[in-house]
């Protein structure tokens, strides 16, 4: 949640600046500077899906048939 409302905040910044009345050299500056924190944190977001996908387990369809076949061939 934290990082969507700074994706607002960040995207207003955007959108207001060019009509600050910074002179053309800040603006260029504060543009890029805004751009790296856009890639930044999409970077963030990126590397954290990444990783909530590997920690889902994954559940086989038929696990009861394997633990029976397990459980057969330990009795023998």
């Amino acid at each position: 949640m934290l990082k969507a409302r700074i994706f607002l905040i960040l995207g207003i910044w955007v959108a207001v600046l060019p009509y600050l009345g910074f002179p053309s050299t800040l603006k260029s500056v504060l543009f890029s500077m805004t751009g790296l924190v856009f890639i930044y944190l999409s970077f963030v977001i990126y590397k954290e899906s990444r990783e909530g996908n590997k920690k889902k387990k994954h559940f086989d369809n038929f696990s009861e048939n394997v633990d029976f076949i397990k459980k057969e061939i330990a009795s023998e």
